[in-house]
């Protein structure tokens, strides 16, 4: 599973930092973390394919995370795309998608899933759920949490001695399934591990320090937090529903998460090391991301 930053500037691209834009690869697919302006571009120096993207979640409706979307789904269009895509955002999402569909001219070739979400679990699937939480920003943003399922590990071993063959049986008992070997029913808590603990990442959007983020990113393996400013404008970051990097860094410690990724980084710091420094101090564990730097995350131990 990866993380691809396609772009870490806040309001305002730089020569070195794009409008936000977070890939997720994983779960077979490419799930797309907001998508500012140039996002498309990016994608292509990031060799990624918009065609993969199954799902967008959108944090807030400024215009520095949403106004790639209209240009994406237009080329999507242009190439071809017949497989549904799906959008994930706060309410209000569903005008925001009919106004794009009205700009300019051009025909759009599959149908595009829109989810108005505020709260709680918003999508289940097989491999993953998703959920989201209210923050604080100067309007409506939305944190995002992506929770890995783990099934427990197969043990092999148990399941011959029970007398079940390899074949079918082995994979019906790892999804869950019970089995009979002849007129015994052999179930999967015979032949199963403890519970494994899936990976967590955590998204926050454009927020001011809050306790709901605390305890949304409680033990994620990585937190993404915005960290627009430095300590030398506190006040700022406040006043404009921000975090500095020691903000994000106090949030990232109270969660007790593993890895902190600071984004959304103000064009006024060129040199991004006072900010990793700041956040560094408080919290060990934190990186200011860059323009497509690609960060594994890796497989919690079995």
């Amino acid at each position: 599973m990866e993380l691809i930053f396609l772009g870490t500037s806040s309001a305002i691209p730089t020569n070195h930092r794009n409008h936000t834009a977070i890939a997720l690869k994983g779960f077979g697919e490419i799930i797309l973390l907001d998508c500012g302006e140039g996002t498309q571009r990016q994608m292509t120096r990031a060799r990624l394919s918009p065609m993969k993207i199954k799902k967008m979640f959108i944090t807030h409706f400024h215009g520095d995370h949403i106004l790639g979307v209209p240009g994406m789904i237009q080329s999507m269009a242009f190439r071809g795309r017949t497989e549904p895509l799906h959008i994930f955002g706060p309410p209000g999402l569903s005008n925001l998608i009919e106004n794009i569909k009205s700009l300019g001219y051009f025909t759009l070739s599959f149908e595009i899933k829109v989810h108005e979400v505020l709260d709680g679990t918003v999508l289940e699937e097989e491999d993953y759920t998703v959920s989201c939480c209210k923050t604080e920003h100067s309007v409506l943003n939305l944190a995002y949490s992506f929770n890995e399922k783990r099934s427990p590990k197969f043990i092999k071993e148990q399941a011959l001695e029970c007398g079940v063959k390899p074949g079918p049986d082995f994979g019906k008992l790892q999804r869950g399934i019970s089995v009979k070997v002849g007129d015994t029913l052999i179930k999967p808590e015979q032949v199963l591990g403890k519970e494994r603990k899936g990976r967590k990442i955590v998204y926050s959007g454009d927020t001011r320090p809050c306790n709901q983020m605390i305890d949304f990113a409680q033990d994620a393996d990585i937190l993404i937090h915005e960290s627009t400013f430095n300590n030398s404008h506190q006040d700022n970051a406040i006043e404009t529903g921000h975090s500095t990097a020691a903000m994000a860094a106090e949030i990232a410690k109270k969660a007790c998460v593993k890895k902190l990724l600071l984004t959304h980084i103000s064009t006024r710091y060129k040199d991004t090391k006072t900010l990793e420094m700041e956040a560094r101090d408080i919290f060990e564990n934190s990186i200011v991301a860059d323009d497509l730097m690609i960060f594994e995350v890796k497989q919690n131990e079995p």
